[in-house]
């Protein structure tokens, strides 16, 4: 099995596939003003296996289109919104975000938790804008610098890993320019990490490494894990998700 399956393995039984809440999702759909919209069109982007899906239909009067790259991933979105009552509410449908299939202007709104990062923020922000009706809510949430100044170690990880990390500031300008107008933005707190993400993660180390019977790849993957949570753990004050919310105009 190649490392890209390792990895989807690992992360299968997740509630979700990065860092969030059923908390912070109903604080930013409260903030974006959608409580009392009236029936949308809402597209889900990287729903990974549901989590966010599934807590839009239990609050909204929506349809959702939910969007992932993987097979699996749906396939458990489609069971988990079954079991919670809601599968009437949610069309999944396979599709690289870099590739939707969807006529211009057809959404109220785009929803995507932790996944534009896949395309980059800029790229990503403005070919999701195309989608949009007029008036309509980008909601996203993107890795995000705190403070102005951070330590070298943790500087050097995460611009080798994603050098689109950037403080709130300039995500928010990067909206500006790419046809938003910012509505919100808010700070994913530490249990979004710790709590619905990483000790989950954790628990799943051990019976992961016994599924591939400690094999070079399954070990790297897991350091490799470690190596992020540790990250956090230690250097927490200095990043975090921010969730953007903006308007199309």
């Amino acid at each position: 099995m190649d490392d890209f399956q390792l990895l989807i393995d690992l992360h299968l039984p997740a509630k979700r596939q990065g860092p969030g809440s059923p908390t912070e999702t109903k604080r930013a759909l409260e903030l974006a003003g959608l409580r009392d919209a009236g029936p949308l069109k809402v597209a889900d982007i990287g729903c990974g296996t549901g989590a966010t899906s599934i807590a839009l239909a239990n609050e909204l009067d929506v349809h959702i289109t939910a969007v992932d790259l993987l097979p699996t991933f749906l396939e458990t979105l489609n069971q988990r919104a079954e079991e919670a009552g809601v599968a009437g509410r949610i069309t999944t449908l396979e599709a690289s975000m870099d590739a939707l299939p969807f006529e211009e202007e057809h959404f109220d709104v785009i929803w995507s938790e932790g996944a534009v990062y896949n395309m980059g923020f800029s790229a990503g922000v403005s070919e999701l804008r195309r989608f949009l009706k007029p008036d309509g809510m980008l909601l996203v949430s993107e890795i995000t610098w705190l403070t102005d100044v951070r330590p070298q170690a943790l500087y050097e990880y995460w611009t080798q890993a994603y050098p689109e990390i950037d403080t709130a500031s300039a995500k928010l300008a990067v909206l500006e320019d790419r046809g938003f107008s910012p509505v919100a933005y808010f700070v994913l707190p530490k249990h979004c990490w710790l709590e619905h993400y990483y000790e989950p993660m954790e628990q799943r180390f051990e019976t992961f490494l016994e599924k591939y019977e400690n094999s070079d790849v399954a070990k790297a993957l897991v350091a490799s894990e470690k190596q992020e949570i540790a990250l956090y753990r230690k250097y927490c004050d200095y990043y975090s998700y921010g969730f953007y919310i903006a308007r199309k105009i």
